[in-house]
């Protein structure tokens, strides 16, 4: 399968003009420069970042087929650069409303592994209570307001949360995460027009990795222009090359800049890919090998050491710090989980029925 985008696809006529430092030029010569050290410091925490979701989306992959973890998984691997570039762009005080392929976007936000694990495990120490598992972590803490096993069900809820921010007068913003398969549903297109209506504080970030579950792009959509397509309702949108974590981290401060100014909505069309299967269950038949391998050229992880080497950054000391550090905190984590207890039968009503209602007997 060919990975070229349609030609009859062209920029969005609404976005803003891209920034002049594009992935391609960003590279710089291959003779290294002098390393400057905050920007230096920056990129190997963003590469501590990408490197947890990797090691702990991989460790759920072993878990899971040891039956240690069960029901629905949606591993977010290929997909990183996505979640922790945005992250960079919002404070303790913005919101942020997931899908169903959410770890990486819990962990991004600054949910604790172990909290997370645990959640996986469905153990009762878990972020969700151990009632939510894969698909429903959720940490009013750090305003992260969960995933959805309905596609583009947190459309309306980011929306509700942008809303009552902007009442309350307060300078928030809401960042809603969806992938290119909500973009056909309903839910997505009463969002856009009402946000664009009411002037929301919403990011709307749009995971575009090519396929709705198995249904490629070019199937589904006659226009697979994205952002030119959320730019009909008025908003700024453009699309970003979601394998590289710096450019999504530079459109997601410029769209968030912009929302806090009070411009209303933006859209970022990321267009990534994920390299596992849509789910554990999914056996992956809808696209070829070859295509895989192509996208994995991109690896946003790959993709950033490359980047720190040109700039004559340690990365060879830094990842061995990185992968000892994310090593021990993954193996607590599961250590943690094993041993969690699960949330006793007394409580199946909880959060169930009303608080007066009695112990289950």
């Amino acid at each position: 399968m060919s990975l070229a985008r349609p030609a009859r696809t062209r920029k969005a006529t609404a976005a803003p003009k891209p920034a002049k430092k594009t992935a391609r030029n960003r590279q710089g010569p291959r003779t290294a420069p002098p390393a400057d050290r905050s920007a230096a410091q920056h990129r190997a925490n963003l590469l501590e970042s990408l490197l947890r979701i990797r090691r702990f989306e991989e460790r759920c992959v072993e878990l899971y087929s040891a039956a240690k973890i069960r029901g629905f998984v949606h591993l977010y691997i290929g997909e990183e650069a996505v979640a922790v570039g945005i992250n960079q762009a919002l404070t303790s005080e913005d919101a942020v409303v997931s899908t169903y392929r959410e770890h990486g976007h819990a962990l991004a936000r600054g949910i604790a592994a172990e909290a997370v694990m645990a959640e996986m495990y469905g153990k009762a120490t878990g972020c969700s209570g151990g009632r939510g598992g894969s698909m429903h972590l959720f940490d009013a803490s750090r305003r992260f307001y969960g995933g959805s096993a309905i596609v583009a069900g947190g459309l309306p809820l980011a929306a509700g949360l942008a809303l009552a921010d902007r009442m309350r007068g307060q300078n928030r913003v809401t960042c809603c995460f969806f992938g290119d398969g909500a973009f056909a549903e309903g839910e997505f297109h009463e969002t856009a027009n009402l946000a664009a209506l009411w002037n929301l504080p919403l990011l709307l970030a749009c995971e575009n990795n090519l396929y709705a579950m198995g249904t490629a792009l070019t199937r589904e959509h006659a226009q697979t222009d994205l952002a030119m397509r959320a730019a009909s309702y008025g908003m700024p949108a453009w699309a970003v090359d979601g394998m590289d974590v710096e450019a999504v981290e530079q459109a997601s401060r410029r769209a968030v800049e912009g929302i806090r100014t009070g411009t209303g909505p933006h859209f970022l069309e990321l267009r990534t890919y994920r390299f596992r299967a849509h789910s554990m269950y999914d056996p992956d038949r809808y696209r070829g090998k070859a295509e895989i391998e192509q996208w994995k050229d991109r690896d946003p992880v790959n993709r950033l050491m490359e980047r720190m080497r040109e700039n004559g950054e340690p990365v060879d000391e830094e990842l061995a710090r990185i992968e000892q550090k994310i090593t021990e905190e993954i193996d607590h984590a599961v250590e943690a989980a094993e041993k969690a207890p699960e949330e006793p039968v007394e409580n199946l009503l909880r959060h169930v029925t009303s608080a007066s209602t009695g112990p289950v007997s």
